[in-house]
């Protein structure tokens, strides 16, 4: 079970927003007693929300903006309080609130659709990545994958689109991803070509994406994106292998699939594992599990064969600066040990060679922070 985090006010909105958006699916427990508690729960939350001060409804918002799960959290929010009949001040807040967050969506979803459309047009396969797993929220950028050559990217991103190239870091480099500011966008289109993973190794996983790919329409729009092990095993990547912390947007959207009945446990495996990241994989579900556990009495319906080989789970996870953190000393360089020797096994030097680059990376990103305050440049 996951320690409670310390009472700050950020942690304080970091429960909140859990409770808001994992306890409900909780609701239907079999024992009397086990629905009283929860109701005794939700009867508290109500009485935080109505009692909330602009501040601290600020610090709310901002926690869920980062976290990717403002539009859902303030639906939550505003729910409870209309239920309950009460907190018609902050009923208003978060309707304001989210009438800013949609009008952006909106925006972004139909800059996301023109640029799709624009490859499309153009002879070029391209498929939306990480952006819309978590609708109806979107993220603070746009990203694509295409099989797409860089010269061909470079050309219908500027000649469509006007679209400039901002600075790339070590790690872009070696990711082979770049990122384009468009006019009347805010947000930036991060593009991935032809490589996934921080230093690029997993470029087997990526040509394979398209084949996997299905439709969505979200807002009305027709996305072609990810299937759901290639979603889960991306979301791996950037959870598990690059940024070591998750956003709450990252638990809420696997417990819905995993609830919706949408993961195939067994073909999620076989591509993890031939990734060589099967134990990153069944890490991240594991830490998924035991943090909707700590919220709504109930984990995800894991195999026995997931549990067995997550090494860790959601007990090692501590809350910093806005996100859930993963400590880097044993989990993640373990992850990546683990990582390196199965590519290494296969004989997948070039791959190899790239992950061997990681440790240097991550010790001038280190160095980088320590001396002008920021890993720009580098990571």
């Amino acid at each position: 079970m996951r320690k409670p985090v310390p009472e700050s006010p950020s942690s304080s909105s970091m429960n909140v927003l859990s409770r808001l958006l994992l306890a409900a699916s909780g609701e239907g427990s079999a024992s009397a007693e086990a629905q009283a508690s929860e109701a005794e729960a939700k009867a508290a939350l109500i009485s935080k929300l109505k009692n909330m001060g602009r501040d601290e409804f600020e610090i709310l918002t901002d926690l869920a903006q980062k976290n990717h799960v403002i539009v859902r959290g303030l639906h939550a929010f505003r729910e409870l309080l209309l239920d309950d009949q009460h907190g018609a001040v902050q009923i208003e807040w978060a309707q304001s609130a989210l009438g800013a967050e949609q009008a952006r969506i909106t925006r972004a979803l139909q800059f996301l659709h023109r640029v799709c459309c624009a490859f499309e047009e153009s002879g070029l396969d391209a498929m939306v990545i990480k952006s819309l797993d978590h609708w109806p929220d979107i993220g603070s950028d746009l990203d694509l994958y295409t099989d797409a050559t860089p010269e061909q990217v470079m050309r219908l991103m500027k000649g469509r689109f006007n679209a400039q190239i901002m600075p790339r870091s070590w790690g872009d480099r070696l990711a082979r991803k770049w990122n384009f500011l468009i006019p009347g966008l805010p947000e930036p289109v991060e593009i991935h070509a032809g490589r996934l993973g921080q230093t690029g190794e997993q470029h087997a996983l990526a040509r394979s994406l398209m084949r996997g790919s299905r439709r969505v329409f979200p807002g009305g729009c027709s996305f072609r994106t990810t299937s759901i092990p290639d979603r889960l095993m991306i979301s791996t990547l950037q959870r598990m292998y690059r940024h070591f912390y998750f956003r709450l947007c990252d638990v809420v959207d696997t417990v819905a699939l995993a609830d919706g009945g949408g993961i195939d446990y067994e073909a999620l495996r076989t591509p993890a594992e031939d990734a060589g990241i099967w134990a990153g994989v069944a890490a991240y579900l594991k830490i998924v599990s035991d943090y909707a556990s700590s919220y709504r009495g109930r984990g995800l319906a894991l195999p026995g064969f997931v549990t067995e080989a997550a090494h860790f789970g959601g007990s090692t996870l501590y809350f910093s600066r806005g996100f859930l953190r993963i400590p880097i000393l044993p989990q993640a360089a373990e992850l990546y040990g683990l990582q390196l020797v199965g590519v290494l096994g296969r004989g997948e030097l070039h791959a190899g060679l790239r992950l061997g680059l990681l440790p240097w990376l991550a010790t001038a990103a280190v160095v980088g922070q320590k001396l002008t305050g920021s890993d720009k440049g580098i990571w």
